[in-house]
């Protein structure tokens, strides 16, 4: 009898764990349902633009120059606007739980990595 009393707690213990796991997932599931329902939208094909006609006095040998991370402020904002669009959508990112879903509320190492100047 008391070997079937364990048996049944034990069992118990794992049922609260996959509930527990399920509703995290389905949480999360939904969280990534609205960011791909967003991203589908933003993403949506364009219609091709017009051909422009450059003329060779136009064109330099130069190369374009793409933005640096190390002191290019516009680059610094959208990097930082990214993982505040991140956070604010339920997700981690300080470096202990960077990705994962925020299920117990506010994270504190986020929202200093947040408030870092």
């Amino acid at each position: 009898m008391g070997s079937l009393y364990t048996e049944l707690g034990a069992m118990k213990q794992k049922i609260k764990a996959l509930l527990e796991e399920n509703n995290r997932l389905s949480i999360e599931n939904g969280q990534l349902r609205k960011v791909l329902k967003r991203e589908t939208a933003i993403h949506t094909p364009q219609p091709k633009p017009e051909p422009v006609v450059v003329h060779e006095e136009e064109v330099r040998d130069e190369p374009d120059e793409a933005p640096v991370l190390t002191g290019d402020p516009i680059a610094v904002g959208q990097g930082y606007d990214n993982l505040a669009r991140l956070y604010h959508e339920g997700f981690h990112i300080c470096n202990l739980y960077y990705g994962h879903l925020r299920t117990e509320g506010d994270c504190l190492f986020c929202l200093s990595f947040l408030n870092k100047d």
